[in-house]
């Protein structure tokens, strides 16, 4: 007797205020199924502030305990956390993601060509749309013109597969000239080629902040400003405790999707991880305990697998995303970069952040650009903002800098 569709995701909202939204998902299991579960709830804005897992390697248990914005639209929540389970029949054996063997389907991009009378704010309002739409930034081209119009180039691909039709497409200009009103000149979207798709080499030089793949985590406290808030993390492995799993167990600072950081870390190394407890302390620090073991159903025994998986992770919690200023001769440019799943997808809502995190100091933006770029022999995905500065820039960039990190790790 299988289990009914309805069931394997259930949203049990919470009755009172300041209480967790509870979701469980019951399905066949599948390795990178957690860190799909938890890129869609940092998609919808949500922190997990507690969560248990537990598989038996074909069936899967999840129950994430959830808070965030009241405005949640819990049912399209659950049906997109539905869509990443996969279906009981596949309950028979699990299956591991090999990108050689099982190479994602590419979406359809589509270009949006946007023309605006440029004001502050303009490029978070569009984007806060698009988000909302379920519309996801590929890359981006922004620029201004001397007569203050703005001409914002968007490719983008469809989360409900439906931009090809006229209503989804006058629906996404309707919305896009409710938010703009006025400011708002033409809005066209048409089909891009599958070359937009491809991870662009972009401009020659990135600051050593943003390229550099191992970093000693002292020094790159040194150079932080005082304000930054401290980011300790501390993990250790453990294969005495289980008789079939490697402990893993971690202790930080809890960030906004810090557990989607673990899982895709996970994922990444196509790691099965068969039981997993996280819990948040006072509200800031996080305690994780990980019960796993390979693709062969084996312990992590190598101690070179053993520091690799180690150093990977710290680095991923203690620096999730990277964040840098840089001088182009009189102008002032902001660049923020983050790992991109093997599976080709990205971190969701940075640019909505950093677009967010500029309008609250009231700094426009004169040009803004989306790239994937290889570092470290790792494919990134690279945002570059050329600040207006107008007068000159009424913040110091040490200001901007720390605004932006602190919003992208949710500690504004």
């Amino acid at each position: 007797m299988g289990i009914l569709y309805d069931d394997v995701v259930i949203i049990r909202q919470t009755e009172k205020e300041g209480d967790p939204t509870v979701i469980t998902v019951n399905c066949p299991d599948k390795t990178g199924l957690g860190c799909d579960l938890c890129r869609i709830i940092l998609f919808f804005g949500l922190s997990i502030v507690r969560g248990d897992v537990s598989t038996d390697g074909k069936w899967c248990y999840v129950v994430f305990w959830v808070v965030g914005k009241p405005n949640t639209r819990w049912g399209l929540l659950k049906k997109r956390l539905s869509g990443v389970c996969p279906s009981c029949s596949s309950a028979s054996g699990i299956s591991f993601y090999k990108t050689e063997l099982q190479p994602p389907k590419p979406p359809d991009v589509f270009l949006l060509k946007l023309c605006c009378h440029d004001r502050r704010g303009l490029l978070h309002d569009v984007t806060e749309v698009l988000c909302e739409l379920e519309l996801t930034i590929k890359r981006v081209k922004v620029s201004t013109t001397p007569d203050g119009r703005v001409m914002d180039l968007f490719f983008i691909t469809d989360t409900r597969e439906l931009l090809h039709t006229k209503k989804r497409q006058e629906d996404t200009s309707d919305n896009l000239r409710a938010v703009l009103e006025d400011a708002m000149i033409s809005c066209d979207i048409e089909m891009a080629g599958p070359e937009i798709t491809a991870c662009s080499q972009g401009p020659p030089f990135l600051p050593p902040a943003i390229t550099e793949d191992t970093f000693d985590l002292e020094m790159l406290d040194e150079r932080r400003s005082g304000s930054f808030p401290s980011n300790s993390v501390s993990i250790t492995m453990d294969n005495c405790l289980s008789p079939a799993h490697t402990l893993v167990q971690i202790i930080c600072q809890d960030h906004k999707g810090l557990l989607y950081d673990i899982m895709r870390t996970s994922k990444d190394y196509n790691i099965q991880i068969s039981y997993g407890r996280f819990t948040t302390k006072k509200k800031t620090d996080c305690e994780v305990d990980l019960f796993i073991m390979q693709a062969d159903g084996k312990k992590i025994v190598d101690p070179s697998k053993q520091d690799a998986l180690c150093s990977r992770l710290r680095m991923e919690l203690y620096r999730p995303l990277r964040v840098a200023l840089m001088s182009r001769g009189p102008d002032t440019e902001l660049l923020v970069a983050n790992p991109v799943e093997l599976s080709g997808k990205g971190r969701p809502l940075v640019f909505y952040d950093i677009t967010l995190a500029l309008k609250k100091l009231n700094i426009g933006i004169f040009s803004a650009e989306i790239g994937r770029h290889m570092i470290g022999g790792r494919e990134w995905e690279v945002y570059r903002v050329l600040l207006d500065e107008g007068d000159g820039l009424s913040v110091s960039t040490n200001k901007i800098e720390e605004a932006v990190w602190k919003m992208l790790m949710g500690w504004e």
